[in-house]
C-alpha cells in the first residue's frame, strides 16, 4: 500500500464559490504531481472540474509545471484564470489592497532626481461591457502571492529599462461603477520609456498575478478570466 500524506489546497474567486469552501484538505499519495492533483480535485469537485482544468497550481506561491511533485509541507493554491496610506517601502511599492487607491502616493513613491518623466496607469470601473450593464464588480487576490508577482513584473522591468522605477497597488473586495481598481506608476529618464514599461506592467499583470474579477449584473453575475488566448501563468514573457 503506497504512503500517504495529509496536504491543503487553497482555493480562490470561481472555484470557492462553485465548490463553497476556501480551502479543502486531502490525504493523497506521497510523491503526487501537480497534474495528478489536478486530476483529484476534479474527481472530488466535479460541478467546479471544468474552471479547474483551466486553472494553475501554484507551490509556495510559484505557478508550478505538472510534472512536479507536491510536498506535505507545501503551500498549495488552485489559481483560475485570473483578469486581469503608508510610508513608502520597497514592500509598499506593490499593493493589494480594501482601502481606496490613491495615484498621488504611487507617483511619489517612483519619483526620483533621474526621473523627467512619470506615466500613471489607472483603471477604473467601467458601467457598460458588451452591451451589458455591470451594477458593481468584486476583486478577489490571493494576496502574499500577487505582491510577489507584482515584484518580479517590477524586476522584468528593470532588466529591459534599468532606468524605470514602477510601483503597483490593486484594490480587492466590493468596488461601485466610477472607482479605481488598479493603478500602475513608471518613473523614467523619458516619457518613452515611462509608456512603454507603464503597458508593459498592466499586460503582465493581467497575465501572471493572482487578482480575479466578480461583474455583478441585474440579472446575474460571472468571475472573468483573460480576455484573449489560452491562460497560462508560466510561459515566460516575450522579448
Amino acid at each position: 500500500m503506497p504512503d500517504m500524506m495529509e496536504i491543503e489546497v487553497l482555493f480562490f474567486a470561481g472555484i470557492a464559490e462553485a465548490t463553497g469552501k476556501r480551502r479543502t484538505a486531502l490525504a493523497v499519495e506521497e510523491g503526487i504531481t501537480v497534474g495528478e492533483l489536478i486530476d483529484l480535485l476534479c474527481e472530488r469537485y466535479p460541478d467546479a472540474a471544468p474552471l479547474i482544468r483551466r486553472s494553475v497550481v501554484s507551490l509556495n506561491q510559484e505557478y508550478a509545471s505538472a510534472d512536479q511533485s507536491v510536498r506535505p509541507e507545501d503551500e498549495i493554491a488552485l489559481i483560475p484564470p485570473v483578469s486581469g496610506g503608508e510610508e513608502a517601502g520597497e514592500e509598499d511599492l506593490f499593493v493589494v489592497t480594501e482601502k481606496p487607491l490613491s495615484a498621488d502616493r504611487l507617483i511619489r513613491l517612483v519619483s526620483n532626481p533621474r526621473a523627467g518623466a512619470v506615466l500613471t496607469f489607472v483603471g477604473t470601473v467601467r458601467e457598460w461591457t458588451q452591451g451589458k450593464q455591470t451594477l458593481y464588480l468584486e476583486y478577489e487576490a490571493y494576496k502574499p502571492m500577487a505582491e510577489k508577482k507584482m515584484k518580479e513584473i517590477a524586476d522584468e522591468i528593470s532588466k529591459r529599462w534599468p532606468d524605470v522605477r514602477v510601483a503597483m497597488a490593486h484594490r480587492v473586495g466590493r468596488l461601485k461603477i466610477g472607482e479605481i481598481s488598479v493603478i500602475i506608476a513608471a518613473a523614467a529618464p523619458h516619457r518613452g520609456d515611462a509608456f512603454t514599461a507603464g503597458r508593459y506592467a498592466i499586460e503582465r499583470l493581467k497575465e501572471i498575478v493572482p487578482i480575479w474579477k466578480k461583474e455583478v449584473w441585474a440579472d446575474g453575475s460571472e468571475w472573468k478570466g483573460p480576455q484573449k488566448g489560452p491562460w497560462d501563468p508560466r510561459v515566460e514573457p516575450s522579448s
